[in-house]
C-alpha cells in the first residue's frame, strides 16, 4: 500500500509565507509526476504546480513567481514553497503523485489527505 503524508498547512497573513511537504511511502518503485492542487469551497480542484522525475516544473499562471516546488526523490518527497500569498490562495491544498510499484508497470495516481490553507487580508 501506499500513503501520502501532508504537512505545513495554516493561517497566514497577506503578504505572508508558507511551506507544504508531502511524504509518499509503501510499495513504491518510481514515482514519477509530483504535483500539488488547490481546491477552494465551491470551486474545482486545479493545478497549482507539478514537477517531474527529472526536476522539469510547470505553475498555474496565478502563482508564478510566488510559489515555488521541489522534490527530493531519495526520500520521496515535495514540497510547495508558497511567498506573497494573497487571500485569494485560500484552499485546501492536496498533493498528487503518479508511481510505479514494484514488479508492476501500471503508472498508479495517489492523493493526499489535503491541508488547509488560509490567507487573512
Amino acid at each position: 500500500q501506499v500513503q501520502l503524508v501532508e504537512s505545513g498547512g495554516g493561517l497566514v497573513q497577506a503578504g505572508g509565507s508558507l511551506r507544504l511537504s508531502c511524504a509518499a511511502s509503501g510499495s513504491i518503485s518510481r514515482i514519477n509526476a509530483m504535483d500539488w492542487y488547490r481546491q477552494a469551497p465551491g470551486k474545482q480542484r486545479d493545478l497549482v504546480a507539478g514537477i517531474t522525475s527529472g526536476g522539469s516544473t510547470n505553475y498555474a499562471d496565478s502563482v508564478k513567481g510566488r510559489f515555488t516546488i521541489s522534490r527530493d526523490n531519495a526520500k520521496n518527497t515535495v514540497d510547495l514553497q508558497m511567498n506573497s500569498l494573497i487571500p485569494e490562495d485560500t484552499a485546501v491544498y492536496y498533493c498528487r503523485v503518479v508511481l510505479v510499484k514494484p514488479g508492476d508497470p501500471t503508472a498508479y495516481h495517489y492523493w493526499g489527505q489535503g491541508t488547509q490553507v488560509t490567507v487573512s487580508s
